[in-house]
């Protein structure tokens, strides 16, 4: 019994730390691809999507469904995105869950940002909220600990 409470304990605190580290590594990875994929998305959407007879340019909302999409387990109501054109135009949307619904046309035309060869950046961050906190020693009553885990794209404008 001793040696139970010796090792067990260290041995849980082991066991939970691995599985805290495999999901904050998991939804690291998980907002990474799903942001570096709507910037794609985006980048494939420029001025020839807007000329007559094209019909395939995309919205801030049809970028943040895109990115709710891809990242899997990743809660829309958490992650604040930040859509940036070359010109320096920049469009918040804090939560992403804001933006699923706004039909403004992205990259905008203003200041020729969705000419080919410029650039867009889309940004995000999603705060991880882990259960460590209540593990360490003589933190008495506390809450969930938050690890801020940012992701960020810049691609040029192909089409």
């Amino acid at each position: 019994m001793v040696e139970f409470a010796t090792a067990g304990v260290a041995s849980t605190f082991i066991l939970i730390s691995t599985f805290q580290l495999a999901i904050i590594m998991w939804n690291y990875h998980t907002m990474a691809f799903a942001i570096h994929e709507a910037t794609r998305y985006a980048a494939v959407r420029g001025v020839n999507c807007t000329k007559p007879g094209n019909t395939c340019s995309t919205t801030i909302g049809g970028i943040a469904t895109k990115i709710k999409t891809l990242g899997i387990g990743i809660p829309s109501g958490t992650v604040n995105v930040t859509f940036t054109t070359d010109s320096g135009a920049v469009t918040s949307c804090a939560p992403l869950s804001s933006c699923l619904t706004n039909t403004t046309v992205w990259p905008p035309s203003t200041n020729s940002d969705n000419k080919l060869g410029r650039y867009i950046n889309i940004s995000g961050s999603y705060q991880f909220q882990s259960a460590l906190i209540f593990f360490w020693p003589g933190a008495g009553t506390q809450t969930f600990g938050r690890i801020g885990l940012p992701a960020s794209s810049k691609q040029t404008i192909v089409f």
